[in-house]
């Protein structure tokens, strides 16, 4: 019992990974220290739009998805041969599973993403990225709310 105890403990630790805050990423998200500020409006034209991902950070630094990972390799490992043999099968599992867990959270942390290059009224041209959750095409009238990094289209 106490074998398949340890897998299950371990692979809800590794689900924790994925659980970066990716709502910041979307054009309908405000950060608490932008509501209640004035935010500057301009007016443009999206001229092109190109699927993209946005890599969120770990709110763990990664720590969960290399962590679990070798702890599930590590049991996995330990359940192989004897003596010696299933001591360079626990650690070769660790590694294994390090390697796994940390790959498996980059992929959950991921955020599919609008690269729009967007052509202001007074003709300068910008490109924004933001979270892929409202549909922008090519000759789309947008507004551009706030500036710099707290920049974000959304339809006029």
């Amino acid at each position: 019992m106490k074998r398949l105890l340890l897998p299950i403990a371990a692979l809800s630790i590794l689900t924790l990974a994925g659980c970066a805050n990716t709502s910041g990423y979307s054009g309908d998200v405000y950060s608490g220290n932008q509501a209640k500020t004035s935010q500057s409006v301009t007016y443009g034209t999206i001229v092109a739009v190109r699927p993209v991902q946005i890599q969120a950070e770990s709110r763990a630094g990664g720590l969960l998805g290399s962590g679990g990972g070798a702890i599930i390799g590590g049991l996995l490992g330990n359940q192989v041969g004897g003596g010696s043999g299933r001591q360079l099968a626990t650690v070769a599992g660790a590694l294994g599973g390090a390697v796994a867990g940390t790959a498996a959270e980059d992929a959950t942390n991921r955020v599919n993403a609008l690269e729009m290059e967007i052509r202001r009224d007074d003709g300068s041209d910008i490109v924004v990225v933001q979270r892929a959750d409202r549909q922008f095409q090519a000759g789309q009238r947008v507004r551009l709310i706030g500036s710099g990094a707290n920049l974000s289209v959304a339809p006029y």
